[in-house]
């Protein structure tokens, strides 16, 4: 199971490297959050297949440390959404729903959300060009 948070890891180091590199990667800047809610989503199935889909909460309430990891989570997703909300009115995006399938998902929506943002300011760009 180490495999599987350096394997995350290594895939962070690649957003961070895309991110760095942005106008000089093949690919849209829109992509990597979109690779990335897709993977996290296909991986998240297992659990939620195995484990229920409220299978996370035993993990969260177990110890001071599975608060502690709570707690982060609810900050980085509020904190997301705080940064992504004012950019998605702008990029025409309804993002009240949005709110919605982040607090169904987490991360998962916040990358949903944040790639279709990113979509949809690259295509603004493109149609002004």
């Amino acid at each position: 199971m180490l495999s599987l948070p350096l394997l995350a890891l290594a895939g962070l180091a690649v957003v961070l490297a895309c991110a760095v590199s942005a106008g000089r990667t093949p690919i849209s800047r829109w992509q990597v959050p979109a690779l990335l809610c897709a993977a996290f989503f296909a991986y998240s199935l297992w659990p939620i297949l195995t484990m229920g889909p409220l299978g996370f909460w035993n993990e969260h309430v177990r110890n001071l440390w599975g608060v502690q990891i709570w707690f982060d989570l609810l900050c980085a997703i509020g904190v997301g959404w705080a940064l992504l909300a004012p950019r998605a009115r702008a990029a025409g995006m309804v993002p009240w729903p949005w709110l919605a399938l982040i607090a169904a998902t987490g991360s998962i929506g916040l990358l949903a959300m944040a790639a279709r943002v990113l979509y949809r300011e690259s295509a603004a760009v493109a149609a002004t060009a």
